[in-house]
């Protein structure tokens, strides 16, 4: 870390907007609650995708998770944990994932980003119609933070990937990519070796999706 600009910063500034909210219940008997505040952090467009990239194998069906820079996991190890970590977060393994743009509306704008996330983090070139939706998107802390992530999956097999461009952020450098088995995927997940929710929670979908692929 080069600098910690917290107390400079503006709470509607940046990647990332804090609202700080007064707020009061409205009871059904026409009753209010006392008055107390909510934080809440948005972005200009809220949402996200996860894309499941899978491919049928030597080991049956395979799925890519990308290994890249992590700060905030990072970071956390300077806070007063309730419960001791001995991982440093440093970088995190997880599916492709990105945040939708203001374009991207509708089934079809989620396909659209779905698409363009795999070429940019993963180097595999596949058509918007070709990406499945796996279900309704999903809150990851409905507490605090407004995004939803759109879950979806698309098959590579028998593709050869390019050279994944990144978005040209510092964040992006380093990144690896890495196939594995389905079920090694969620018994790994399970075992916190994958510390990502939304990882575990697309490959259930697929399962679920694809009963026959485990």
């Amino acid at each position: 870390m080069v600098e910690d600009v917290s107390a400079q910063a503006r709470l509607d500034e940046g990647f990332l907007h804090l609202r700080r909210l007064r707020c009061r219940n409205r009871r059904a008997d026409g009753s209010v609650s006392r008055t107390y505040t909510v934080d809440v952090v948005d972005r200009p467009v809220p949402d996200a995708v996860a894309v499941l990239l899978w491919r049928k194998g030597a080991q049956g069906v395979e799925v890519l998770t990308r290994r890249t820079l992590r700060p905030a996991a990072y970071f956390r190890r300077e806070l007063p944990l309730p419960v001791p970590d001995a991982e440093t977060y440093l970088t995190l393994e997880e599916l492709v994932a990105g945040v939708l743009e203001p374009e991207d509306t509708g089934q079809a704008g989620v396909q659209a980003r779905a698409a363009a996330e795999v070429l940019e983090e993963a180097g595999y070139s596949v058509p918007p119609e070709a990406v499945e939706l796996l279900g309704p998107a999903f809150f990851m802390l409905p507490g605090i933070i407004s995004e939803k992530i759109h879950p979806t999956a698309v098959d590579v097999t028998g593709q050869q990937p390019g050279r994944p461009a990144g978005d040209g952020s510092p964040l992006e450098e380093g990144a690896t990519v890495r196939w594995w088995p389905v079920a090694a995927l969620l018994a790994a997940c399970r075992r916190g070796e994958v510390a990502d929710a939304k990882t575990e929670l697309c490959v259930l979908r697929f399962l679920e999706a694809h009963p026959t692929a485990e």
